[in-house]
């Protein structure tokens, strides 16, 4: 990469994969110049989650380095300079973009193509919620499980960014929800008009057929994985779908590598065999495979998406917003749990 003006920015950088520990704190004396086809961009918000505490253990299948890098799975900023051949977006356009690393930085080179414009008005705070957390569940609800309205769903892992995206969204398209949490977090899911289940009271299968009537529901949505699988295919209606989107035990070290292997096994029996299951089926989705398949999709549910923040249809809960020096503490927070929402890194904010 290209530099040139000699102003000093800061960025967060992992050079070996491990703990909280390495995410360190970078001041660089030169931007970044875009080269043909890319932009500058000037980060103003940027997202965290499990998926990036999952990249810096080196655990997360579609990056596995070259090191150092910034992490930071989604970023929303304004178009600083523009490369060779690039007539758009505008320089002082507000974009959003999903972009696997980079986001946890004062300036960020993207592809022009990969961009997304947000319209005036929307903060970008919570508009850095929606690339990641907010496209999954979208995706997951529209294409994967394709659910009308009036259907029950289980969002498993309910109080976490992805969850409470899936409760939001349930809610904007006339769904009923079911979430699993701690007890910590009951209030944030019953925020949404969903009924929260307790996962450490009890076995949360059986609570979900009680809620149903014993039915069970339309929907799952499981990001935990191996194992946990079984237990939210159990709690299906007949004709029903889990959605399997992550492999958390094993990300986190609760099982391993075959495990969360006999995991996927079971998606893909449960579909090849849902006759002898009531119709049930399973599918796996993965957001990053999904937008290397349809691009133009990507960002047509995007653009979605930011209309309906714009129009207050949804309301992404940003529990707190910190600046990059705290990419650390933040990282602690997620790994321990129960956020009640998406922490979100203005690289601009001062400590």
């Amino acid at each position: 990469m290209q530099q040139d003006d000699s102003v000093a920015w800061e960025h967060i950088e992992i050079a070996r994969f491990g703990g909280p520990e390495v995410l360190q704190l970078v001041t660089e004396d030169t931007l970044l110049v875009p080269g043909p086809g890319e932009v500058r961009v000037k980060v103003l918000a940027a997202g965290t989650g499990f998926t990036d505490t999952f990249i810096r253990m080196g655990r997360y299948p579609d990056f596995k380095g070259p090191l150092p890098f910034t992490p930071g799975y989604d970023l929303v900023g304004v178009v600083d300079a523009l490369g060779e051949g690039v007539t758009g977006p505008a320089v002082g356009t507000m974009v959003a973009d999903m972009s696997v690393v980079g986001g946890y930085t004062q300036y960020a080179l993207r592809p022009a193509s990969s961009l997304v414009p947000v319209p005036e008005g929307i903060d970008p705070a919570e508009a850095v919620c929606l690339p990641l957390a907010y496209m999954t569940a979208y995706q997951m609800l529209s294409r994967a499980a394709a659910i009308e309205a009036g259907a029950t769903i289980l969002v498993i892992g309910a109080s976490g960014s992805v969850g409470t995206a899936l409760l939001d969204l349930a809610r904007a398209m006339g769904l009923s929800a079911i979430g699993t949490c701690s007890a910590a977090n009951m209030g944030v899911v019953e925020s949404y008009g969903a009924q929260a289940i307790d996962y450490r009271a009890g076995d949360f299968t059986a609570a979900v057929l009680q809620a149903t009537g014993g039915r069970g529901v339309d929907a799952a949505f499981d990001a935990i994985g191996g194992a946990h699988f079984k237990r939210s295919f159990a709690a299906l209606a007949k004709g029903g779908v889990l959605v399997g989107y992550g492999s958390q035990t094993m990300a986190t070290g609760g099982e391993s590598l075959i495990a969360a292997g006999l995991g996927l096994l079971r998606l893909k029996l449960w579909s090849a065999l849902s006759p002898l299951f009531g119709g049930r089926r399973a599918v796996w989705y993965s957001i990053t495979d999904r937008r290397k398949a349809h691009p133009a999709q990507f960002a047509d549910d995007m653009a979605k998406l930011l209309n309906c923040l714009k129009e207050g249809r949804i309301k992404p809960v940003v529990a707190d917003r910190l600046p990059l020096v705290a990419a650390a503490d933040v990282h602690r927070r997620i790994d321990k749990g129960g956020l009640g929402g998406k922490v979100v890194l203005l690289p601009w904010q001062s400590a």
